[in-house]
């Protein structure tokens, strides 16, 4: 989790799904890895994003167990909530 000073110049990328449709779903941070947005872009794009963020790789994220708040838009696409 955070700790110290948030750094803007830090841009993170964890990538959520290569799709067969030739578009990648993502997770985009600045500053703090934790804090995310979700895209969705062609792989060209997204290729020239990442370099254009000097973006940080992040390993994908495993589930740790059920947890009713820890889920993403990409989660909810994929799987029936309660």
């Amino acid at each position: 989790m955070f700790e110290g000073r948030f750094d803007v110049t830090k841009r993170f990328v964890r990538v959520t799904e290569k799709r067969e449709d030739g578009f990648v779903e993502f997770e985009f941070a600045v500053g703090e890895p934790d804090m995310a947005v979700e895209l969705v872009m062609p792989q060209a794009a997204f290729e020239s994003f990442c370099t254009t963020n000097q973006a940080v790789f992040l390993e994908p994220r495993f589930n740790v167990g059920p947890n009713d708040w820890a889920w993403t838009l990409h989660d909810a696409t994929h799987q029936r909530f309660r």
